[in-house]
């Protein structure tokens, strides 16, 4: 059985990682946290699931003591040093589908990479990262004769924007076009914006409701287009996403793996 730890399983994310680790055959919680302060400290992380007792309580941090094999981490970007320390100095494996990174962040996931495997990818989901695929394969043939816009949709509760996997749209998309996002991107626009500069790569955000997350990418020349979307209805689709991740590293060494290679998308 692999043993899976959960820091803030009291969040959506962390209660529906909960629920797909005891629905999996080969899985067994062996962790699971909450903040310092939370009022559910103590509490089953099953029952707060509510999938029924796991007899796995609820803990401020997780123990040195604490055996797991692979520890997943959702939570927010100020937290995932932490983690990805932990797991350095245990020798334990690390799949990241927190956003929102730091370069400083990101240089320390890539560090630690040196010593564990790590899974790092900012959507999780089997249909987007089989969608950043097809973005590669669109750009290629439709090179510049087309204008490219990116738009994603998430919860009102998703504090980073443009979302990490809009982001990591445009990075492929950038690359298939031999261009840099970090100078082409346009991120809104408002007023008097001129002709648009068939150059750039848009991004258009929307914050509503309980919208789980929509991402469409938009190749648009003359006399016709090419939508790619991917829409999520729950966050499922992610849990499972990283428990195939967590499968994955268990015959993997050290390095900084993606998504893409988890899925054996890459060429």
């Amino acid at each position: 059985m692999i043993r899976i730890a959960i820091p803030g399983a009291t969040g959506r994310m962390g209660k529906t990682l909960v629920q797909a680790v005891a629905a999996a055959d080969d899985m067994v919680l062996a962790a699971a946290t909450a903040r310092p302060d939370s009022p559910d400290l103590g509490r089953d992380a099953g029952e707060l699931a509510g999938i029924g007792p796991l007899g796995v309580p609820l803990k401020g941090v997780i123990a040195e003591d604490t055996d797991f094999d692979v520890l997943i981490d959702f939570t927010l970007p100020e937290a995932c040093p932490h983690f990805v320390e932990l797991c350095r100095r245990r020798g334990r494996r690390l799949v990241i589908g927190t956003t929102g990174l730091s370069e400083a962040d990101r240089s320390l996931v890539e560090a630690a990479a040196r010593e564990i495997p790590i899974v790092l990818a900012p959507n999780m989901s089997v249909g987007v990262n089989l969608a950043l695929k097809l973005l590669d394969l669109a750009a290629r043939v439709l090179g510049d004769e087309v204008d490219v816009e990116i738009i994603e949709a998430h919860h009102r509760n998703k504090v980073d924007a443009p979302s990490g996997t809009a982001l990591r749209m445009g990075e492929v998309v950038a690359a298939a076009l031999g261009r840099d996002l970090s100078e082409c991107a346009v991120y809104g626009r408002h007023g008097h914006t001129g002709v648009r500069d068939r150059a750039t790569i848009g991004f258009a955000t929307i914050r509503a409701g309980d919208i789980v997350g929509e991402h469409t990418v938009l190749f648009a020349g003359e006399g016709e287009r090419l939508e790619i979307t991917h829409k999520a209805s729950s966050r499922m689709t992610f849990a499972r996403g990283a428990l195939r991740a967590a499968r994955w590293l268990m015959d993997r060494g050290p390095g900084l793996y993606d998504m893409q290679d988890v899925l054996g998308l890459k060429n």
